[in-house]
Order: C-alpha cells, then structure tokens, then sequence
C-alpha cells in the first residue's frame, strides 16, 4: 500500500522524472489516508482502529505528516479487509530490500533526510522499536529510492 505509491509510479511526480521526492510521496500518502478513511467513515474508524479525535480529524482532512506510521495503516487496512500490522510489515520489508539494493546504512540514511533522527533512531524505527510519523517515512522511502540502482 504505502510502499505501492513507488512501485505503481503514483508518486505524483512530473512524467519523466527520475527522483523520487519525500514531498512527492508524502502527497501520496496524504491522499491513501484520506481517501481509506473518508471509504471507512469516522465511526468505524473510531470503533475498528481506536484511534484518538486528533488523528482521525487529520486523517479525514488530508494531514497525515506527524500522524504515526502505524496508526496510518491501520486507517488504510480497515477498508480493504487487511490487517494493518500486516501492511506495516510488508513496507518495513520493502524498505529494508531497498536498503540492502541501494547498499545504504541507517547512518546514510539519517544524514540525508531533514527529520531530526540520529542513525540509531531511524533503525529503531525501521524496525517497529520507536515511533515513525508519515512524514519521516517519506523522507527516508525517498532516500532508498532515490539511491537504487
């Protein structure tokens, strides 16, 4: 889901363009959120993913950049019938092959994004031990992309 927004070339970039930008992907991932969550309604949203007001009054209106990667996913799954710790899984697996195609570091990784992570934050987040906003998933999804081969 979130890491198909690259495979699938809905990135919003211009045609023609070989970057993939965090801005780019994070409009991308605006538009999965809103769209799960206005197909879901707020009450099953509520009730299905718990989610507090604050994060399903951003989801439903587009602004998605601080709210949790996890919780993200949970408002895309709840539509299509899949389970959101599944979704979480599968991206996390696509950014880790990315890495290893892209021959890139969590230190690289941190140095090249503008989120205030150190290189021991930005493996805790790949790896599901810390918290990662959609914004911070953009920036560091467009790093591995920019760099593959």
């Amino acid at each position: 889901m979130f890491h198909e927004v690259v495979v699938d070339g809905t990135t919003g970039a211009e045609s023609g363009a070989d970057e993939v930008t965090a801005a780019a992907l994070l409009a991308s991932f605006e538009t999965l959120v809103s769209e799960a969550a206005a197909e879901a309604e707020r009450e099953a949203l509520a009730e299905e993913t718990g989610l507090d007001e604050p994060t399903l009054d951003a989801a439903l209106g587009g602004d998605v950049a601080e709210i949790r990667f996890e919780d993200a996913a949970a408002i895309v799954a709840l539509p299509t019938d899949r389970d959101g710790d599944a979704v979480v899984a599968e991206v996390r697996d696509h950014l880790l092959m990315g890495m290893a195609t892209a021959v890139l570091d969590v230190d690289s990784i941190a140095a090249a994004i503008d989120a205030d992570l150190t290189g021991q934050e930005v493996q805790q987040a790949l790896e599901g031990r810390a918290a990662m906003t959609l914004g911070q998933l953009a920036e560091i999804m467009a790093v591995i992309e920019q760099r593959k081969p």
